[in-house]
Order: C-alpha cells, then structure tokens, then sequence
C-alpha cells in the first residue's frame, strides 16, 4: 500500500483517497440538502402541529351536528372519527407535499386502494351489514324499546348497533338479525301509533240471529277496560264447516304484548259471558260420517253388521 493505493496480489488496484473523495463529496451534498431543506422542514412541522388542532376542532364539531340527526351513539362515533382521520390524512399530506415526498404518498394510497378493495371483495356480507346499519340509523325506523316483526320474528327491540339488531321475542328468546336482512325487508312497528289492534275471530251456530249477535257482541267487548276510543268495527267472515264465523276488531290503547294480551284476555271473556245469557252457541266442529261403497248408507243397514246381528 503506497499514498493511499491499494494493490492486491491479483494485481487489483483499489485507490482509497478516490473513494474517500467520493463518499465525502455524497455527504456534503446531502448535508447542502438537508440545509436547503430546513426551511421547508420547520413549515411542515408548523403544518403539522397547527393541523392536529384544526383535526381535533373537526371532529368536535361533527360530532355535534351528527348527534342532531342521530341518536345511534356508535355511528356518531364513527362519523367523528371518520371526520377526524380524513382532516388528519390532508394534513399529512400537505406536510409531505411541502417536503417533496409527495409523490411516495400518491403510490402508498394507490397500493392502499388496491388491498381495500380486495377487502371490500373478502368482507362483502359484513360491508352490507354495516351500510345497512348506517342507513337504519339516518332513516330510524325503530327505536329501542319499540315492539316489532321482521321477517318471522316479532318481539321488543333491545339493541341497534352497526353490525346487526337484536329483538327480545315474547318467547324470552333474544334473536340476533343482520341489519342487511333488517334493511331489506319489511318492518312491522307496533309502537309508532302508540296503540295496536286486536283482531278476534268467533263462531257461532246457524241458528242464531245474525243480527241479534252483532249487537250482543258489540255491547260486550265495549267493556274491555283497555280499549281506545276507536270505533269497534265488526263483519262476518265465512261460513264455516260448523259455525257461521265473524272477526270483531278493538284497538288496544298500549302496544305492549301484556296489555294487548289483556285486552284479548277480557274480550273472550265478555263474549262467552253475553252469549251464556243469551243463549247463542259456539258450535263444536261437526262431522257426518257416510258409510258404503256409494255413501249414504247408515251403519246399521250395512250387511255386514245385519249378519254379526243375525
């Protein structure tokens, strides 16, 4: 090794001043860089800083305006912070256009884009659920506490959340539905009239006076103790197998399952009651009983019997 030159016993030459050079000539450019760049680093950093506050601002005041058109906490929620990240990523994006680097943010968020839409594609049944959840939540179909039927199921609704609603059917079984099957179907709410009808549906023999029984029933059901003011609307339905059948309609003054039983409760009970005293029959189902090849024939004159007899 002789004035910085190296030579190996392959006759390589390796001449370390010249790399020194090289190395040391990288580093000044970089340090003139960074200097050029302090100026544009202390802006970025003020960006920044300033930034969070507005982002926190944001998030504060979307909360507020979410929570007067929504009541669903968990959505609000969401939505603020939803507010709160997208104000964060301008910022962040802003801080990085000011250091040049902004092209290495367009490439991640089209990378990002790509593997979110694959997600999209895995995760679609928990996608639908959650949009569905967000509309549920801005359209308020239901409420907690309110008596409702989807699809097969009715019952009291004890939760409402992003994912799915779960109801509590009269059968004390809690029952969990996705809220793409809530949004989808149809929703029978019982509570939004803040009374529910009863529909109750008799039989009776036809030899009873229709009209004596329209009157005697209409007077009977007048006395359940929980019936709104509404008109009790009464028809006859059918001829039946053995009864001629009618439907008496009552509204109930409360939705609740207990008080609507009560109602049902009293007006079986006022009805059996009025036709005791009136003697009008409710028929037991009938049935005639033919017998022979042809029909007709009584059992009696069958010839089989007549020879056990003979």
């Amino acid at each position: 090794m002789r004035n910085g030159i190296f030579k190996h016993n392959n006759n390589t030459v390796i001449d370390f001043s010249k790399s020194y050079n090289l190395l040391l000539d990288k580093l000044s450019s970089w340090f003139d860089e960074f200097i050029q760049l302090l100026p544009n680093m202390a802006l970025a950093a003020l960006v920044f800083v300033f930034g969070l506050f507005i982002a926190k601002f944001l998030k504060r005041i979307a909360g507020k305006l979410i929570n007067k058109v929504s009541k669903q906490q968990s959505l609000n929620s969401l939505f603020a912070s939803f507010v709160h990240v997208f104000a964060v990523g301008i910022i962040l994006f802003a801080t990085l256009s000011i250091l040049k680097l902004d092209k290495a943010v367009t490439s991640i968020l089209a990378g990002a884009g790509i593997i979110g839409l694959a997600l999209a594609f895995a995760f679609q049944d928990i996608a639908a659920n959650f949009i569905s959840g967000v509309f549920i939540s801005f359209r308020r179909p239901m409420h907690i506490g309110d008596i409702v039927k989807v699809k097969d199921y009715m019952g009291i609704v004890k939760d409402i959340n992003l994912r799915d609603t779960v109801l509590l059917t009269f059968q004390g079984q809690m029952v969990i539905i996705p809220n793409k099957d809530v949004f989808q179907n149809a929703i029978e709410n019982y509570s939004l009239l803040g009374k529910r009808r009863m529909d109750l549906i008799v039989g009776i023999s036809y030899g009873d006076d229709l009209q004596k029984v329209k009157e005697i029933v209409l007077n009977a059901v007048k006395k359940v103790s929980v019936r709104t003011d509404d008109d009790i609307t009464f028809f006859y339905d059918e001829f039946g197998d053995s009864s001629i059948n009618f439907e008496v309609r009552i509204w109930i003054n409360n939705p609740d399952q207990p008080v609507w039983l009560q109602g049902r409760s009293e007006a079986i009970m006022y009805i059996k009651e009025a036709f005791d005293q009136n003697n009008i029959t409710i028929p037991f189902p009938i049935r005639t009983l033919d017998f022979g090849i042809k029909g007709g024939e009584k059992l009696a004159d069958i010839s089989y019997f007549q020879q056990d007899k003979a």
